[in-house]
């Protein structure tokens, strides 16, 4: 059987759309007459990926996280209530809200049809299911758990998520208030000053250095602007260039490591997801070597990828993971202690739990510290630049009335 998309009409007027299991489009037609549907168009889903409608390709397409959450939460239920692999998906598809991911569902669900696992099925679509995933659904295929091991990914899916959208709620005040004062600061500068200061040009008298130096600046930004905003333009496509070259990008994500600020921060980041992967990959009973090289798929940091991928080649040896962490200096010292621990009593799984807990707290606190610390001196700085244009703009009247008198 093959797996069709359709619409159809329903008895209240109602454009239906969904995905049904038929041997031909015409028994799927029939089908759909059946349930009182009129159909209006029926449509064959390729079962890898192939040409479907509107030129979508399966194996291109992404998932949001959120999509991603929200779908293996569903997953874990449905296969909990005693569903099969291949109803789950049926629900699933019927119950997504795009098109794109119902096709998508659809054609794993064809996949799992024509008998392979729920893990092969997935790793058509790359894009869409990272390795991490791919890697815990597998092992829960092996160990009968399917169900327990999609409810502990959706946690953790969910959590990643959370921890994601925490970071970016974090910085948007910030970025706000620096664009407020960027846009504020630019109109001072290019309409308000020159207008203010003309009425000093005509005199004989003498400027102050820091009026003078704000009429330059101002006259500079008024002819060059255009200039100015395509050169930043320019710089910020060759950072990005240069930052596609993986040694350039390694470099770069070793000077942030070695931030005063943003190193912790960002170490501490790399730390709570690494953590909370190894936390899941090892409670659902993944090798630990295939749980160290499933879980560099998610830091993010290259200097950090190759430290954890020596420290695999470490344990691979016979060493311990945290002497095999720690060795490279990178890891929270916590972490490690925390893992060596998990190691001595036998409860490594427990312990990684407890570490990525830890992780993702402290990294809270880290973050709130810094927009703690970051807000205030975004508004000093806004202060400070316009006390400045006020100053230059005021300075020639404190002049003139001294002479005046």
């Amino acid at each position: 059987m093959s797996g069709y998309r359709y619409e159809a009409l329903a008895p209240d007027g109602k454009l239906q759309r969904g995905v049904l299991e038929s041997d031909s489009p015409r028994q799927a037609r029939a089908r759909l007459r059946e349930q009182g549907w009129l159909p209006v168009e029926v449509e064959a889903i390729a079962a890898k990926g192939g040409p479907v409608a509107h030129g979508f390709v399966f194996g291109r397409k992404r998932l949001g996280a959120a999509a991603l959450a929200l779908l293996t939460r569903q997953l874990a239920t449905l296969l909990a209530a005693s569903l099969t692999v291949e109803q789950a998906l049926n629900a699933a598809i019927e119950q997504a809200e795009r098109e794109g991911e119902r096709q998508l569902l659809a054609a794993v669900r064809g996949d799992v049809l024509a008998g392979q696992s729920l893990a092969r099925a997935l790793s058509h679509h790359p894009a869409a299911f990272p390795e991490v995933y791919l890697t815990l659904v597998e092992a829960g295929e092996r160990s009968g758990r399917l169900a327990e091991v999609l409810g502990r990914l959706a946690d953790y899916t969910e959590d990643r998520e959370r921890l994601r959208g925490q970071v970016a709620l974090a910085f948007i005040y910030p970025a706000l208030v620096t664009i407020v004062a960027v846009a504020v600061v630019t109109g001072l500068l290019v309409y308000v000053v020159p207008q203010v200061v003309q009425v000093f040009q005509n005199t004989s008298q003498q400027l102050p250095f820091l009026t003078r130096a704000l009429i330059a600046l101002s006259g500079f930004l008024r002819v060059y602007g255009g200039f100015v905003l395509i050169a930043i333009g320019a710089a910020a496509v060759a950072a990005r260039l240069a930052l596609a070259v993986p040694a350039t990008r390694e470099r770069w994500h070793r000077t942030l490591l070695r931030l005063p600020v943003v190193g912790p921060l960002y170490r501490g980041l790399n730390a709570a997801r690494l953590a909370a992967t190894l936390a899941i990959l090892v409670g659902s009973r993944v090798p630990l070597l295939a749980a160290l090289r499933a879980g560099a798929g998610v830091v993010a940091n290259l200097p950090m990828r190759r430290a954890l991928a020596e420290a695999a080649a470490r344990v691979q040896e016979g060493a311990s993971l945290a002497r095999a962490l720690g060795a490279s200096r990178l890891f929270p010292p916590l972490m490690v202690h925390m893992i060596a621990s998990g190691e001595a009593s036998g409860r490594l799984g427990e312990m990684l739990e407890r570490t990525a807990l830890q992780q993702a707290r402290e990294l809270e606190r880290r973050i709130a510290a810094f927009v703690a610390l970051l807000e205030p001196l975004l508004i000093l700085a806004m202060g400070g630049i316009v006390l400045v244009i006020v100053m230059a703009i005021l300075l020639p009247i404190f002049e003139l009335n001294s002479i005046v008198r």
